[in-house]
C-alpha cells in the first residue's frame, strides 16, 4: 500500500518542484516538515493537507485515505459508549502482535461483512 508520504513525492517530482519550491507555494511550511510528511515521521495538519491536494489538484479523501494515523478520538468514543470496542480492540491488537491476524485479514473481513449487508 502507497503511504502518504510516496503519494505527496510523487505528486511534487511529477511536477518537477524540489521540497524548498513546494515550501514557498505553501507559504508557511518548511521544507524539513514537507520532508517530514513524505518520510512519515510527521503527519500534515487538516488544513495543510487540503491545501496540498487544492495545490495539486487531487481530491483531499485522495491524501486522507492514505493517513495512516489510526482515529484515536473515534476509537475512544466508541469505547465509552461501548465497552466492549475496548475488548475487541485489545484482542485485535493482541493478535496482530502475535503474528495471528494480518492487516490483509481484516480488510477482508471487514469487505465480505460489507458485501452481506449489501446484499440484504
Amino acid at each position: 500500500m502507497k503511504s502518504l508520504g510516496d503519494k505527496l513525492r510523487k505528486l511534487r517530482d511529477d511536477r518537477d518542484l524540489s521540497l524548498r519550491e513546494l515550501a514557498k507555494k505553501m507559504g508557511d511550511v518548511t521544507a524539513a516538515h514537507l520532508s517530514d510528511i513524505e518520510f512519515g515521521r510527521r503527519h500534515p495538519s487538516d488544513e495543510l493537507l487540503e491545501r496540498l491536494a487544492t495545490f495539486f489538484n487531487v481530491p483531499v479523501d485522495e491524501l486522507r485515505v492514505l493517513d495512516t494515523r489510526p482515529p484515536v478520538e473515534n476509537i475512544k468514543r466508541l469505547v465509552q459508549a461501548n465497552p466492549e470496542f475496548g475488548f475487541a480492540f485489545r484482542k485485535l491488537v493482541d493478535d496482530a502482535s502475535e503474528d495471528r491476524v494480518s492487516p490483509d485479514d481484516i480488510l477482508k473481513f471487514l469487505k465480505g461483512r460489507m458485501d452481506q449487508r449489501e446484499k440484504k
